[in-house]
């Protein structure tokens, strides 16, 4: 299939965001006197959107206002400190050169705080991103397709012209509500049996291996 747009998930796929993640949340808890959650906790916790983060690592019975006490504190943590120990995986930047190299257009479709997307692409990835949007008000996030068809017309590109490439559940998803192909990382935040076992059939190892199917 040669497609014209490749679209990225970030955490997991494009970025290892963990340990930030796992230490603002942290830092979010503790301040408001509540247990720490472990690497792997948060693991499973990412990928429907900060909030739900929250929800999942918040002690049981907590409140909503609590819970939106807890995000801001998570949000202006996190705002700092998005950077502290993330980096991008390897492969991925020379991926996207040789994309845009061949005329590919590149985007990235998050749930993470559109402040920390746009923050993030212009560390890592400076202009090599023709588009990218992350979870804020207005916009249904993943796994609604809102954001994938918004850049779809944005570009003027068919189903069949658009590929997502990412690493969890709520990425397959998304890719089969916007009715396009995707493809899934196994290096991310899920294993590769979770993976097989929601119906992903297309599963590469290494960056470099997406080129074959773009191409």
């Amino acid at each position: 299939m040669n497609y014209k747009m490749a679209i990225f998930d970030m955490d997991g796929t494009i970025l290892d965001t963990l340990e930030d993640l796992k230490d603002s949340t942290n830092f979010a808890l503790q301040q408001h006197g509540m247990p720490k959650r472990t690497l792997e906790e948060v693991r499973q916790f990412v990928g429907n959107g900060i909030r739900r983060l929250l929800e999942q690592a918040v002690v049981e019975g907590c409140s909503e206002e609590i819970i939106d006490e807890v995000l801001q504190t998570f949000l202006e943590y996190y705002g700092e400190h998005c950077a502290d120990k993330t980096c991008a995986y390897e492969g991925i930047i020379p991926l996207l050169k040789k994309l845009r190299e061949k005329g590919i257009l590149t985007a990235v479709v998050s749930n993470k705080a559109d402040f920390a997307v746009q923050t993030l692409c212009q560390d890592y990835f400076p202009e090599l991103f023709d588009y990218a949007v992350g979870e804020k008000e207005g916009i249904r996030r993943k796994p609604y397709p809102d954001s994938v068809e918004e850049i779809m017309n944005r570009y003027q590109l068919t189903k069949e012209e658009a590929v997502f490439i990412g690493d969890s559940e709520v990425d397959f998803a998304t890719a089969q509500n916007a009715g396009i192909d995707v493809i899934m990382v196994a290096w991310g935040f899920r294993t590769e049996e979770s993976l097989r076992q929601i119906g992903a059939e297309c599963i590469i190892h290494r960056p470099e291996e997406l080129l074959n199917y773009i191409e």
